[in-house]
């Protein structure tokens, strides 16, 4: 039995006496614990020195990420099939190791076969466990967890009220409404709502296929207090801890995305991103946009979610059941009616709309950047801003307005050399910029645009079209 399977006594008293504080995978006192074959370790050793020429003993130990001690025997069943031989002492009665003529064909004959190396991995057994213990359904975030999280973002009581139970749930939702108010943004702080550090392992196996799941591209590595390399450490060293991961992904996610990605030629899989979000959150931003069909994600997630299990292929063609562990999060601009049907919806349980701010917050946001800008705020300027160019065109205001017209008023001010500063000249200048892209009819009052569009679309014959928009 490995180590995590020594302390278990059952899921359920696992996922109820740890939590991602208090978990630690223990350092294995031998080979039989790490849950892996010698052979497999052996081979790991092998390819790591055919790649180097040659190293210590304590430089292997650090590249397999296994105790010096639990190597020793394997050292010598290597040596002792004249796989490896000593080239010379190193400090601390310790040897450096190279291969023989022997051992190198053999090494080559491995990397051919699989050209992993790196941390020995960990079984998927453990992994399971391990994701029992630091789910964040084992978490209740209270009122002032999610106000500590949202502490440097604008947002309104009302909505933190809605996002409080949906957060304490842990069963996903869908946050749905107009662009640029802000939705990508909530959903990327309730991460922070959870207990902030958890364990994962850098690679796993099962039936004898190694997959990666360690993502510097998603997981943030926090910095441990290993000890010197001559002590034992205090952790499993083939385990990484990281932040709760946040998993972002938008229009380019595919069904391949999803399933375990192997790649033939390494003879390596990739774990998916639903893997590589358990125990954070998964966010599918700009929902309804992929290249595929909302449908087919929906389907493809709806046991899933019931069950709280996903069931992977391997490159054997074995199908091995994995944990689905985290909040899942749809981001969309759309109704979530018009992209699911009942029995998906039931599923997400809640559903809250990001509606545009107020017109008061939507002068704390320009107090607040004007702080971070070291700009000074002047709230006649706001209001001349959206009574010369809102009201005229039933424009509607969106929490990413103030950034983006301060960002653009700095950039004019720079460009000349001029003091950054809130006036209403610098904002008649930056909005027709601005808005024009966004609206499509310029700096033209609602009364007026649309004749003026009619009178030069009528020069393409698609007067009678307009007017139907």
């Amino acid at each position: 039995m490995t180590v995590l399977e020594n302390t278990a006594t059952g899921g359920s008293l696992l996922a109820a006496i740890l939590s991602d504080e208090t978990f630690v995978p223990a350092e294995p006192g031998s080979i039989e614990e790490t849950g892996l074959s010698s052979s497999l370790v052996e081979a790991l050793i092998c390819k790591y020195v055919l790649v180097v020429g040659s190293a210590s003993g304590r430089q292997i130990a650090e590249q397999v990420c296994l105790p010096l001690g639990t190597l020793e025997g394997v050292f010598r069943a290597l040596r002792q099939r004249q796989i490896l031989v000593h080239s010379a002492a190193a400090q601390m009665n310790d040897y450096y190791y190279m291969l023989t003529e022997q051992g190198r064909q053999w090494a080559q004959r491995l990397m051919e076969s699989c050209a992993y190396v790196g941390a020995a991995p960990v079984p998927l057994v453990d992994y399971v466990v391990s994701v029992e213990a630091q789910t964040i359904r084992a978490e209740a975030p209270k009122q002032h967890h999610l106000a500590k999280a949202f502490a440097d973002i604008s947002i309104e009581s009302d909505l933190l009220d809605q996002l409080g139970p949906a957060i304490n749930s842990g069963a996903g939702l869908f946050l749905y409404g107009a662009p640029g108010n802000g939705k990508t943004t909530l959903a990327a702080r309730i991460t922070m709502c959870f207990g902030q550090d958890i364990w994962i392992p850098k690679t796993l196996t099962e039936d004898g296929q190694l997959i990666k799941l360690y993502d510097a591209a998603y997981h943030r590595a926090e910095v441990t207090n290993e000890k010197s390399l001559l002590k034992n450490t205090d952790h499993d060293r083939r385990w990484i801890k990281i932040r709760r991961p946040t998993v972002i992904v938008g229009g380019e996610l595919t069904l391949d995305s999803l399933e375990i990605r192997h790649d033939p030629v390494s003879n390596v899989s990739e774990a998916p991103l639903q893997l590589k979000s358990n125990c954070g959150c998964l966010l599918i931003d700009d929902f309804g946009r992929q290249r595929i069909e909302p449908t087919q994600l929906l389907n493809r997630w709806i046991i899933p979610l019931e069950n709280r299990q996903d069931f992977l292929t391997i490159a054997t063609g074995k199908k091995i059941q994995v944990p689905f562990e985290q909040l899942i999060i749809f981001s969309t601009n759309l109704d979530p009616t018009d992209l699911a049907d009942e029995a998906f919806l039931r599923r997400i349980p809640y559903k809250i709309e990001v509606q545009d701010p107020s017109m008061e917050e939507f002068h704390r946001l320009f107090e607040s950047l004007c702080r971070s800008f070291h700009c000074e705020y002047r709230r006649d300027v706001v209001d001349a801003l959206v009574r010369h160019h809102y009201q005229p065109y039933r424009r509607p205001v969106r929490r990413c307005h103030p950034r983006d017209l301060l960002l653009q008023i700095r950039n004019y001010c720079a460009y000349h050399d001029l003091p950054l500063e809130m006036t209403n000249e610098h904002f008649d200048r930056v909005v027709r910029s601005y808005f024009t892209a966004l609206s499509g009819m310029g700096d033209a009052p609602v009364a007026a645009a649309l004749p003026a569009a009619a009178e030069a679309a009528d020069n393409y014959g698609v007067t009678e079209r307009l007017a139907g928009e």
